[in-house]
């Protein structure tokens, strides 16, 4: 026997049963009251100046937010299924977070670009960053930062694929850009496919690049896997690297203070790499390039044919 909608209301209500509870839950509720909304913007201002997570239903998303404070986690219900796509705020990127911090956990960017070229994934202008298990596809950028000297920026466990571009008489576009935060770091995480730019360039003075892989083989007009443009001290070192055919700079894997400096790059550990010239690549090439004439701590990586280790300019 067939129930009838109007008999099944009929008995919530008699059962006192509230209606939102009968309702499908909204793509973006705030963990920590239960409020559902229709915008991820109309959570973000729910939370404020406060702490909160937004728990992200599966889903596309053609819409963006802007953090203007707060300490807010933006964590998808089930990794990897949550889709912000080609939505840009503020004409900068999907998130743009200058609140005192934010996570991102598992969610994906994807498509966005802007007139000024920079579109972006995320946009962090102040605070600290953390990404996770999240994804940056096809897009001018996946992450790009401001200035926060006293901040600091790690991702893990993520993908950037397709990002990039050198082209419309714009400055550069990376997969990851960092202007001067205090420190990146950057774990188990994986670089493909660039369009141009760098995979990673970072003018913060600390720097930890590990266990990560840059596969550039599917490359188009790409630059260096990892710039430090203004030098800078810690580790790269776990990683493994391929270099492509189509690069429009393919002098160096690793370039350090290529814009003058400004940073110390004394005692930066760069060790226990790998890196090879994609199959059928012929040219050589280094692992690193110095400008800085400070003393690296070059350790032990395993270079393919046609890599010398280390070119001083």
């Amino acid at each position: 026997m067939r129930i009838s909608p109007v008999v099944i209301l009929a008995v919530l209500l008699a059962l006192g049963v509230p209606l939102a509870a009968q309702r499908p839950s909204a793509p973006f509720v705030v963990e920590e009251t239960g409020q559902g909304f229709s915008r991820l913007d109309q959570a973000v201002d729910a939370i404020g100046g406060r702490q909160g997570t937004i728990i992200i239903a599966p889903g596309t998303y053609r819409q963006c937010a802007v953090q203007e404070a707060g300490m807010i986690t933006y964590r998808a219900a089930e990794p990897g299924t949550a889709i912000f796509d080609g939505v840009a705020c503020e004409q900068k990127a999907a998130l743009v977070l200058r609140g005192r911090a934010a996570l991102v956990d598992g969610l994906i960017f994807q498509n966005i670009s802007v007139p000024d070229a920079n579109g972006a994934g995320i946009r962090i202008e102040r605070g600290n960053l953390q990404v996770q298990n999240s994804m940056f596809r096809d897009s001018e950028q996946g992450i790009l930062s401001a200035e926060d000297r006293g901040a600091t920026i790690s991702i893990d466990r993520s993908t950037f694929s397709g990002l990039g571009r050198c082209d419309r008489g714009y400055s550069c576009a990376h997969s990851i850009y960092i202007g001067r935060y205090g420190a990146l770091e950057v774990t188990r995480s994986r670089f493909e496919r660039g369009t141009g730019g760098h995979y990673v360039k970072s003018h913060t003075p600390q720097i930890r690049i590990t266990d990560s892989s840059f596969d550039d083989t599917a490359g188009s007009a790409t630059n260096y896997m990892i710039d430090l443009p203004s030098g800078a001290v810690g580790t790269i070192a776990n990683n493994i690297f391929v270099q492509g055919e189509n690069k429009e700079n393919w002098s160096a894997f690793i370039a350090v203070s290529a814009e003058g400096g400004g940073n110390s790059s004394a005692g930066l550990v760069i060790a226990d790499n790998e890196a090879s010239l994609a199959p059928g690549v012929r040219r050589n090439t280094w692992f690193v390039a110095d400008w800085s004439g400070d003393r690296l701590s070059i350790g032990e990586n395993s270079l393919g044919e046609r890599i010398a280790v280390f070119d001083s300019r």
